[in-house]
């Protein structure tokens, strides 16, 4: 990971397009937002492009509309006249989706920053690390290695929510001393944590809570207890007038459960399933994605199945699951 180099390339280009996947969480938008700030205070042409709009609770992270919702007609000729291009928060080009056909086709370089496993080879370069606990963490190091005053407040606001939410609030497994630290100087620069949180946690409407409480009456637990999952569907949705974005989290309740060892949460969508994967201890989950297309972490990860209804794929998943458990069972005995 060559801080300086890509800080180099920066210094010596004019032309930026900053993006990140489909769906955006917290992390891909606190970083793409941090570093767009940073490129405009050197003086800087920079856009920031997604295919997705931006999720109702991270609004207030870009109070100026700064984040475009990629339009081909409008945005097209911004892509292929950049100079630099970052793609922030995925090493997988295909889930820019609409803005994947003009990031390969730009002769821009470049730039892949990211901490997910198993990058697909379409960058220039590679500003990768798979011990950050978020994107934000690696964005804060190039930050820095530009320029430790360029962390203003609006910078450091948006870096501590990228990296609060890809931490789960702190508390997943790669939280060590020194992202601690990164936080802190964070909060010195300016970030609040507490208009953070409420913000992305407790800024919900009730449809989210009434989404929730369906989805809990239907969870379902199986293989003696290891496996705890979620189901929601289209119409559960529109019951509750919710999106998938309401979902954020959801995840998080099947691993509550003593001796789950695998929440996944199955939420339909028009064309097709978003899984996603969550995983306790030794057990690799990015892996078990990878069966259904998808990846991510070791403990956290996703996939998207097209062209099947629910109902094919759920218990698809769920038998491949129990397979995957026992294959894990039998590799530590």
């Amino acid at each position: 990971m060559n801080l300086t180099h890509i800080k180099q390339i920066i210094q010596s280009n004019k032309k930026f397009v900053l993006t990140t996947h489909v769906n955006p969480d917290g992390d891909g938008l606190g970083s793409e937002l941090a570093l767009y700030r940073v490129l405009k205070k050197l003086g800087k042409h920079a856009t920031i492009l997604n295919h997705s709009p931006t999720p109702m609770n991270y609004e207030f992270l870009d109070p100026a509309g700064d984040i475009q919702k990629f339009q081909p007609q409008r945005d097209s000729d911004t892509v292929l006249a950049a100079d630099v291009i970052f793609v922030i928060d995925t090493n997988q080009p295909d889930r820019l989706r609409t803005l994947e056909p003009y990031v390969q086709k730009s002769k821009a370089t470049k730039i892949c920053v990211d901490h997910h496993l198993d990058k697909d080879d379409f960058a220039d370069h590679y500003l990768i690390d798979e011990d950050a606990t978020a994107c934000g963490e690696i964005v804060y190091r190039l930050i820095v290695e530009i320029g430790d005053s360029n962390i203003d407040p609006s910078v450091a606001q948006v870096l501590y929510a990228a990296i609060m939410t890809d931490t789960g609030s702190f508390r997943f497994p790669r939280t060590d001393p020194e992202i601690h630290r990164i936080t802190a100087h964070l909060i010195e620069r300016g970030a609040d944590p507490t208009e953070i949180y409420q913000n992305v946690y407790e800024a919900w409407h009730p449809g989210r809570i009434h989404l929730l409480g369906k989805a809990l009456g239907g969870m379902k637990l199986e293989y003696e207890g290891r496996l705890a999952y979620l189901v929601l569907t289209r119409s559960m949705l529109e019951e509750t007038d919710s999106n998938p974005d309401d979902t954020e989290n959801f995840t998080n309740h099947p691993m509550s459960i003593a001796g789950v060892g695998i929440g996944i949460l199955f939420i339909e969508l028009r064309d097709g399933v978003k899984v996603s994967f969550r995983s306790k201890g030794d057990i690799p989950i990015n892996e078990l994605a990878k069966a259904f297309g998808g990846n991510g972490h070791k403990n956290a990860a996703g996939a998207r199945i097209f062209d099947k209804p629910i109902e094919d794929i759920v218990p698809r998943v769920i038998e491949k699951s129990g397979e995957f458990l026992k294959q894990q069972s039998e590799s530590r005995s």
